[in-house]
């Protein structure tokens, strides 16, 4: 368990690059809804060379860390344990720092992605399509084995991108077909769209958004609205941001930080939405 909430604690987001991360104002205003005056939420642009020497330089008064790219993977020889979530995708977002003197990792990025995808009204799909097959898009498929009973299609733009996305499928045990990039406009038909690639990367498709789209997941949050979820919402479909992701995987470190439940989630997304505002 965390350490008693009332003592003067610290978290961090760690990962380089840094510098713009919504992390920070988001626990920040977690903390304030909360009343833990004590509490305080930093950032430090540290890599994966650099990571085992600041774990060691921790004090007890360490609750937690958030770690973004590159330390998802690069953080679980230096843990203590792992979740069976984190374990899923071989990827760490979110350590906890116990009284005992304890690391354990987790990955709220998945139950994260469930999670805002509820708060939409989806919680079972048929069927599913990804863009993309990077990092982002095997938490995707980890999240969507859980609500998806049908097969989910896969668009890639090489081999090694489609054997990768295989290899996953077959560890989390979902039912995935592979298709090609260039067809990519396929899957916009599809009852749930994940879109996980980076910024631009989807917006020649916003074109060939259908009359009456479903519903759309795009991870991105900066710059927000996307050309594609731009022109999906004109259609008339359901959009999740990325942002609905980033606040609710939050929640779930915030709650295991500080050992307090439920987390304010409308604090959290109302301090994220003015933070994006401003930029």
């Amino acid at each position: 368990m965390p350490a008693p909430a009332t003592d003067r604690r610290r978290a961090a987001v760690l990962g380089s690059p840094i510098a713009h991360s919504l992390s920070p104002v988001l626990h920040r205003a977690a903390y304030a809804e909360l009343g833990l005056a004590d509490w305080t939420y930093e950032s430090f642009d540290v890599d994966e060379a650099a990571l085992p020497g600041f774990l060691e330089e921790l004090g007890p008064e360490w609750a937690g860390l958030s770690l973004t790219m590159p330390l998802k993977r690069a953080v679980i020889p230096l843990l203590d344990g792992i979740s069976e979530t984190a374990a899923s995708v071989d990827a760490v977002n979110t350590v906890v720092l116990t009284d005992d003197g304890r690391r354990t990792g987790d990955n709220t990025d998945i139950p994260g992605m469930v999670a805002a995808l509820r708060e939409h009204g989806i919680e079972k799909v048929e069927t599913a399509a990804v863009l993309g097959a990077g990092a982002t898009a095997s938490s995707a498929l980890a999240a969507l084995a859980r609500i998806c009973t049908g097969e989910i299609t896969v668009y890639v733009r090489s081999a090694a991108r489609a054997a990768e996305m295989r290899g996953w499928a077959e560890r989390l045990d979902v039912g995935v077909r592979i298709a090609d990039w260039a067809d990519a406009e396929e899957a916009l038909r599809a009852p749930l769209v994940v879109a996980t690639t980076p910024a631009g990367t989807t917006d020649a498709l916003a074109g060939a958004v259908p009359e009456m789209p479903a519903t759309l997941f795009d991870v991105l949050y900066d710059p927000w609205p996307t050309a594609l979820a731009a022109r999906w919402s004109l259609s008339g479909g359901a959009v999740v941001s990325g942002l609905d992701l980033l606040v609710h995987q939050a929640v779930l470190q915030v709650e295991q930080m500080t050992g307090r439940a439920p987390g304010p989630l409308a604090a959290m997304r109302k301090a994220g939405e003015r933070a994006l505002a401003g930029r």
